[in-house]
């Protein structure tokens, strides 16, 4: 960890002083955040009580010339393993924005999949990702594909048309990548291609579709599809997205479909200050109601300054295998620097 540390200060200290007498890096800056937990269940048999580093992330951002966008991040996470995953590089990618309607990236980033996927931790609102885009857009992927956050490594092409009074009505996005995850080499030499539309006819409104189509290098092809909507206005926040997968898991007795929804809200009690909020979020590993885990969330978040937020939340879980029902609290304190 201290390694680790030294070599980011002295690549932010060697880049900083080189930005500083380079035209080309314009605008460079040094980010971060960190998300502490405290997370208690009593679910039977596995009862678990435990403060956690949910993430810790340093990124540098910032311009090359005019045109060109760059990003670099790290993540550290706690973990129970005695490995390296637990500190990983996420991010690193260029992207030339000359034009709206037309920008290229390439490097390791998002995926184009779901709404949701590319939403900063924070931002997204809850305790964790909902289940369907966890386990179906690379998180911790239903093919067993090691934990990428949402990322692989790839050329995506997007862009924003039909501008009527400022406002873009039509975006699109589609990418080619490896279909391995983070910082691996493809390992079947095929390739999934990924790639969304979506409208937006009323301000703050957006309406959209995804598919993906490829392969895995363990469990062979995959395919899935997403249909998402979301309202975000004035603090409002209501988002609903539905995936399908078609494609064997890491699990094969498991079958090759799966799905699932979730629908949130987020509301102001006191606007850019304190929230109230509810997610239904359900997902089904077999595509079968006995197969299914559903959360029934509430909570609120509070926010001391841009910088520093709280977060308390309550989840009533219900598995069907295993006929389970408990109870789950999670509690998180968000600093942003």
């Amino acid at each position: 960890m201290k390694k680790l540390i030294a070599i980011l200060t002295l690549a932010v200290a060697t880049t900083t002083a080189s930005a500083q007498t380079n035209k080309w890096f314009q605008d460079m800056k040094v980010s971060g955040y960190g998300m502490l937990q405290y997370q208690a269940s009593d679910k039977k048999h596995d009862e678990q009580n435990s403060f956690n580093l949910r993430l810790a992330r340093l990124a540098i951002e910032g311009r090359a010339h005019d045109d060109f966008y760059y990003k670099v991040q790290m993540q550290i996470n706690g973990t129970t393993k005695d490995d390296n995953t637990a500190i990983r590089l996420v991010d690193l990618f260029g992207e030339w924005q000359k034009y709206d309607f037309f920008r290229v990236k390439a490097g390791q980033f998002k995926r184009p999949f779901t709404f949701e996927n590319p939403m900063h931790p924070i931002t997204q609102g809850f305790m964790s990702y909902s289940q369907n885009v966890s386990k179906l857009a690379g998180f911790s992927d239903r093919t067993g594909e090691h934990a990428s956050n949402g990322r692989d490594l790839g050329v995506q092409v997007q862009g924003d048309l039909l501008k009527i009074a400022d406002r873009n009505w039509l975006h699109y996005q589609v990418g080619v990548f490896n279909g391995e995850g983070i910082n691996t080499k493809d390992k079947d030499n095929r390739k999934d291609i990924i790639g969304g539309l979506w409208l937006m006819p009323l301000d703050g409104l957006r309406v959209g579709a995804f598919g993906w189509t490829g392969s895995c290098a363990a469990t062979g092809e995959k395919n899935r599809y997403a249909i998402s909507a979301e309202y975000a206005k004035h603090d409002w926040t209501l988002r609903s997205e539905y995936i399908h997968s078609q494609g064997l898991g890491a699990n094969a007795a498991a079958g090759d479909k799966a799905d699932g929804v979730y629908a949130l809200c987020i509301a102001p009690v006191i606007e850019k200050k304190l929230h109230v909020k509810a997610r239904y979020d359900l997902y089904r590993d077999q595509k079968t109601w006995s197969s299914s885990k559903t959360y029934y969330e509430v909570g609120a978040d509070y926010l001391f300054t841009k910088n520093l937020q709280l977060n308390l939340e309550y989840a009533r879980v219900n598995e069907r295998t295993g006929h389970r029902n408990y109870n789950l609290v999670d509690v998180e304190l968000d600093v942003r620097f």
